[in-house]
């Protein structure tokens, strides 16, 4: 009697189980729905997920279809969209091997820190504060490989980078973005002029960067700073001066130019500190293939192009024809 009452058991159970099993959900099997399943979510408060998706509804079943067929470990965490009107099971293999949805976040070429902080921020992949003390924490920075510089400036490197939403920390996205940096700068290492230290490079780098927008201008601009410093020249470069200002105003004075700082490259026999921003490949390797020229001046046009000269005679000239005749004007 008893095994038979098992028997019997066992036997309602599977039925039970199995009528389950032939229940498709709701809705046309061609729509989708986004569904969020939180990283180290129970079988129990997944199905709880989707059945508030209208996928499925909340039934002890499902746990035990998970466990049967092998797949309650498999379920994975992240966003994803899934198909409506499934039966339990092809709902669960599908949660168990669908691919995340992926967001693109492009950071642009020359923002510094805390404009990075802003746009991982704006998107609510992390906070922004955290983000920029983490960039800033000697620990953390040694933490991510960088050995050179007192912060991750210029090590954050610019891309169109795919994230799903997973538990991101400020320091998963740092990471990230310096691992990136060093993937596209070993294969530039074999042309690392003697004359330089990669930490020259990079910070000769983020000034090209700052300069100009125009990438045939940027080898140029690049031969410019690097003649400048071979004659032991100032690299008297505004945006280099603009960084060392905290809360720039926007608009440089002759105070500016003429107080010293760690950034200031009218007062500065040498380059800057650091880097005054995170540069891309195109400006780093500008400066590891600059184009020649007897340059050693350059003036903005207010078109996105420069004018370039060799002496300060015809410089002064430039400077009176685009900039100061435009601010009497």
């Amino acid at each position: 009697m008893v095994v038979l009452l098992l028997f019997a058991a066992a036997a309602g159970l599977f039925l039970w189980v199995d009528q389950y099993r032939t229940l498709p959900g709701a809705g046309d099997p061609e729509d989708v729905v986004d569904v969020v399943i939180p990283k180290g979510s129970s079988v129990q408060k997944i199905n709880r997920i989707l059945a508030r998706a209208d996928l499925t509804p909340v039934d002890f079943r499902f746990v035990i279809l998970a466990r049967y067929l092998e797949l309650a470990t498999k379920l994975q965490a992240g966003e994803f969209m899934l198909h409506r009107g499934q039966l339990p099971e092809e709902l669960l293999r599908e949660l168990a091997t669908a691919k995340p949805v992926q967001h693109a976040v492009t950071i642009p070429e020359g923002l510094v820190v805390a404009e990075i902080a802003d746009i991982f921020a704006k998107g609510g992949w992390c906070d922004r504060d955290e983000f920029i003390q983490l960039a800033n924490d000697p620990e953390f920075v040694r933490k991510t490989g960088v050995s050179v510089g007192a912060g991750l400036e210029g090590y954050l490197y610019p891309d169109t980078y795919y994230l799903t939403k997973k538990a991101f920390t400020a320091g998963d996205l740092l990471q990230m973005q310096v691992n990136r940096f060093f993937s596209v700068w070993k294969p530039l290492t074999a042309d690392l002029p003697p004359s330089l230290s990669f930490y020259d490079v990079l910070i000769l780098a983020s000034m090209v960067e700052k300069e100009t927008g125009r990438a045939s201008e940027r080898p140029l601009i690049a031969g410019v700073f690097l003649n400048r410093l071979q004659k032991g020249m100032r690299m008297q470069s505004d945006p280099t001066v603009m960084y060392g200002i905290r809360n720039f105003s926007g608009r440089l004075s002759r105070k500016d130019l003429r107080t010293p700082s760690p950034y200031n490259t009218y007062t500065l026999k040498r380059l800057p500190a650091g880097p005054i921003c995170n540069p891309g490949k195109d400006a780093l390797v500008a400066v590891l293939h600059p184009e020649k020229s007897s340059y050693l001046y350059f003036v903005s046009k207010n078109n996105g192009r420069h004018q370039f000269s060799t002496n300060l005679r015809d410089h002064n000239r430039a400077v009176n024809r685009y900039q100061r005749s435009g601010k009497k004007k």
